[in-house]
């Protein structure tokens, strides 16, 4: 029986000239590493990183008094995102689960029409764009730009300065999940090529940073002039290290349809006052108690926790809950992860232990993130 082929980024010439080492994930044949995991992690909490993250899903959406449609889909409250703003929330189900964690960005208006821009999950991406269309919004219009175009990440405390000589305008004025339109400095620019590129103050690494949305030939351009410049192209796996350490949760190993916002610590989305998908679930969760959390823990024996581990309270015969990720922490120095575990044992400072092969292994609830970044003095 034939395989799907894998699919590939634009970029995907340029990785494999830099000696990306590959990986399949969510469908598509993704850099893991170029120089190595430690090596990426540290450069993007130093300095910049520059990451193709092409294969998520790129939504333009267009549709009269959007933004109150799209409200009565997610438990965040839309109706205060500005023009030029984003918001991170998550796609329900009317069980309260989590069909998937996006930001929705907001754009100017097109006549009557509002016009916003969604980015999803790469393995969620054909789930969430039929689910959208079915969800009975008036007028909706809906440009899937996945295959399209190129989408990076520029990230680390050094971003802007290293960014901002490509770009026309000031980087310095988008605040953190701020967004806008600027003009790539291309000596030699396709025709066919945008007059403009998306660019927003957002990421997945804890540090300060950049997500750009062009067309292929300015993505393989600002990504080689980046490279020529000396910052680090980096792969899925610090990518990984890095927002497990900013307390960020992935897709599908943390959260899924099964767990609510409430059970996985994402309740502080939970603020849209008007009906929406999934409202009484969690208001009905709310009321009869979170039965399990998802924690945040540290390792203090010398191990490293992984996905899938069991978790016990100590001295106990059954396990209280799973490990969902977990690694060791290069920032840190120690092992770090996250689990659902029965409510009962998610205050911090609850010691756990973690089987790791065979061995129960002491660790204890922290306060997430276990990384954060420093403010510049």
């Amino acid at each position: 029986m034939s395989q799907t082929p894998l699919q590939r980024t634009p970029l995907f010439p340029l990785h494999q000239a830099l000696g990306a080492r590959f990986v399949s994930f969510a469908g598509w044949e993704m850099p893991l590493y170029y120089q190595g995991v430690v090596a990426e992690h540290r450069a993007v909490r130093e300095q910049a990183g520059i990451f193709d993250i092409s294969h998520m899903g790129k939504f333009t959406l267009w549709g009269p008094e959007l933004g109150s449609h799209l409200s009565r889909l997610v438990p965040s409250d839309l109706s205060a995102v500005r023009v030029g703003s984003a918001r991170y929330t998550v796609l329900l189900n009317p069980l309260g689960g989590i069909v998937d964690d996006v930001i929705f960005y907001r754009h100017p208006p097109e006549g009557e029409l509002e016009h916003w821009s969604l980015i999803v999950n790469a393995a969620t991406c054909q789930k969430d764009r039929e689910w959208l269309q079915q969800q009975g919004i008036p007028g909706l219009e809906l440009q899937d730009r996945t295959a399209s175009h190129v989408l990076l990440a520029v990230q680390g405390p050094a971003a802007e300065e290293v960014l901002q000589p490509f770009l026309e305008g000031s980087l310095k004025a988008l605040r953190r999940f701020q967004h806008g339109q600027f003009i790539p400095k291309a000596p030699q620019r396709e025709s066919s090529a945008e007059a403009s590129v998306f660019v927003a103050r957002t990421g997945y690494t804890g540090e300060d940073g950049f997500e750009l949305l062009l067309s292929p030939s300015d993505g393989r351009w600002l990504w080689e002039q980046l490279v020529q410049a000396g910052v680090q192209p980096c792969g899925l796996g610090c990518r990984d290290t890095l927002r497990l350490e900013a307390g960020f949760c992935l897709y599908g190993q943390d959260i899924d349809e099964s767990t609510t916002p409430l059970e996985a610590d994402l309740g502080w989305l939970v603020n849209n006052p008007a009906e929406y998908l999934g409202k009484a679930a969690l208001e009905n969760q709310r009321a009869e108690g979170i039965p399990r959390r998802l924690v945040g823990f540290r390792m203090l024996d010398r191990a490293i926790p992984r996905s899938g581990y069991a978790i016990y309270a100590p001295n106990s015969p059954q396990p209280i809950g799973r490990v969902t990720s977990g690694t060791h922490s290069p920032t840190l120095g120690y092992g770090i992860g996250l689990g659902y575990v029965d409510s009962t044992w998610a205050e911090v400072g609850s010691r756990l232990e973690i089987e790791i092969r065979g061995q129960r292994r002491l660790a204890e609830v922290v306060k997430k993130p276990f990384y954060r970044r420093q403010a510049p003095a």
